[in-house]
């Protein structure tokens, strides 16, 4: 029977592989090697070099500042002569939790998936499967109510529920005459040594997050990076420079962290590597100085927001090519109703909701009823009927307003049963902002 032989698959997968997981230790410590050997897991996956010792040890560090768990698959077996040792998973997982910005201010607490691979000669033995649906599982047991990654390959997460709900692009800025903005400074922008960012990158990344759906806590290798403290292999980046905004009062608000791409990349180029701002006056003040370095030619930023206010504040809007848009966050929602119940909405009224999800952390029907912003959310009397049917990965979209209800109901992707459902879930669901998510995990 069919049954009987995934049971039989799923003992003989059981019998090759053992999963482990564990936190980074000290150096020094029994367990630190068994991390070191899970980061040279995670290159393999990824294609990296092999890392030095001291980039790996301070990776180690950041590690353990954030409490992040790694997950790793190991053979129980012999290995293959001359293959990979067998303290090196053949497949790893990484989690961490941090808070999400769900819109109005409200902070729920997340999940977060990084570092998932299954090295190719591995693959099709449910590795990833087993990772995710035994993480997921533990999530929910331990109340949290969504998680979320970012995702290297856009056809994988969808089978576990999760959905695209953020969105960013690379843009090119052309810096040169046309480059002028429509704005007034407030405030001044003073170049600075790049390592006042390790103390001060912090605190105004926290006042952008409190401000802005789809934000995410950050974990600690942002300020390393950004301040150049950790480079390829561990060496401090030289390349890097800062550039400080303060308000009218003097107060530190925004900064921008840069190299130079070099003589030989024509036009000259400024790659932004890390830009924060706290208020929009900030973010425009941090563009009129990058577009008035010296010699400099064209900006470019890999991580620039969809909804963009650059290009409306710029005379000619022109300047800024986007050359690509792509997804970024994606959420998976565990507990419908405490999901729903964290937020604010910005329109009342009531809706039920008829949620799928193969994997049954989180469907039922559910009525979410809203007054005066706050929500309440129960499940539905026996024999209501859902104004939408939607599966767990299409509600993690609309959860932030990044993705229009309407347009997945014109996608076949939610099934609207009462007329106009699908446009009173898109009023509902707006934030008071565009959804934008700086922080890769």
């Amino acid at each position: 029977m069919p049954g009987t032989a995934r049971s039989s698959g799923e003992k003989h997968v059981a019998e090759k592989y053992e999963l482990r997981r564990f936190r980074a230790a000290e150096k020094g410590e029994p367990d630190y090697a068994l991390g070191v050997s899970w980061l040279r897991g995670v290159g393999v996956g990824f294609y990296d070099e092999r890392h030095k010792d001291e980039f790996v040890d301070k990776v180690m560090a950041m590690y353990r500042v954030d409490n992040r768990e790694m997950t790793g698959v190991y053979q129980t077996g012999s290995v293959a002569a001359h293959s990979l040792a067998a303290d090196i998973p053949v497949a790893t997982f990484g989690t961490l939790r941090k808070d999400l910005n769900v819109g109005h201010g409200r902070q729920l607490e997340a999940q977060l998936i990084t570092a998932v691979t299954v090295r190719g000669t591995h693959r099709r033995q449910g590795l990833l499967r087993r990772m995710m649906t035994g993480d997921l599982a533990a999530s929910r047991a331990d109340g949290l109510a969504i998680a979320a990654l970012t995702a290297s390959e856009a056809s994988i997460y969808g089978r576990f529920g999760f959905g695209v709900a953020t969105f960013e692009r690379s843009i090119k800025v052309d810096t040169g005459p046309r480059f002028r903005l429509r704005h007034a400074p407030t405030g001044s922008v003073e170049i600075a040594d790049r390592k006042v960012l390790l103390e001060l990158a912090p605190g105004v990344f926290e006042r952008v997050h409190r401000v802005t759906p789809g934000s995410i806590v950050r974990q600690d290798a942002y300020r390393q990076r950004s301040s150049g403290t950790l480079g390829r292999d561990g060496a401090e980046d030289e390349g890097i420079t800062c550039a400080l905004h303060y308000d009218a009062a003097g107060t530190v608000d925004g900064y921008v962290a840069y190299k130079f791409s070099g003589w030989e990349s024509k036009p000259f180029t400024v790659d932004i590597v890390d830009l924060v701002a706290a208020t929009d006056a900030a973010y425009l003040e941090l563009w009129q100085f990058l577009g008035s370095i010296d010699l400099v030619q064209r900006v470019s930023w890999a991580e620039a927001p969809v909804d963009d206010p650059l290009a409306w504040a710029l005379e000619d809007p022109r300047c800024v090519d986007a050359s690509s848009h792509v997804d970024m966050l994606w959420l998976r929602v565990l507990d419908t109703a405490a999901a729903l119940g964290a937020r604010r909405y910005s329109a009342d009224g009531t809706l039920v909701l008829g949620i799928t999800d193969s994997l049954g952390f989180a469907d039922g029907t559910f009525v979410l009823t809203v007054r005066d912003g706050d929500a309440t959310v129960a499940p539905a009397p026996a024999g209501a009927e859902p104004e939408l049917t939607l599966d767990v990965a299409e509600l993690g979209s609309i959860y932030l307003g990044g993705v229009c209800p309407v347009t997945l109901e014109a996608a076949g992707r939610i099934t609207e049963h009462a007329r106009g459902a699908a446009l009173k879930a898109r009023l509902m669901f707006a934030v008071e902002r565009a959804p934008h998510c700086l922080t890769h995990f």
